[in-house]
């Protein structure tokens, strides 16, 4: 078994004890169950390539004409008028 020392800021280390308290869980108990749980959703649950879609930063593409930005009013009537 290895031992592992750690330098945690106050706000972790704040969050560390309210879960030792509230779980009744020692310090190796509750890095044990981060471990697992981080290990469980990075390692052994690969997200569909939907998912990696959705929390990424794509927001769309598509094919438009060059001057799309500039003149889109003239585009939009000539779309509105073919229907």
């Amino acid at each position: 078994m290895a031992r592992i020392y750690a330098r945690l800021d106050e706000e972790r280390m704040a969050k560390l004890e309210q879960l030792k308290e509230q779980l009744h869980f020692s310090t190796t108990e509750v890095l044990k169950l981060a471990i697992d749980d981080l290990y469980q959703q990075q390692v052994t649950q690969s997200p569909s390539k939907l998912q990696q879609l959705l929390n990424s930063d794509f927001i769309a593409c598509g094919e438009a004409e060059p001057d799309l930005s500039a003149n889109h009013k003239e585009y939009l009537v000539q779309t509105l008028a073919g229907k």
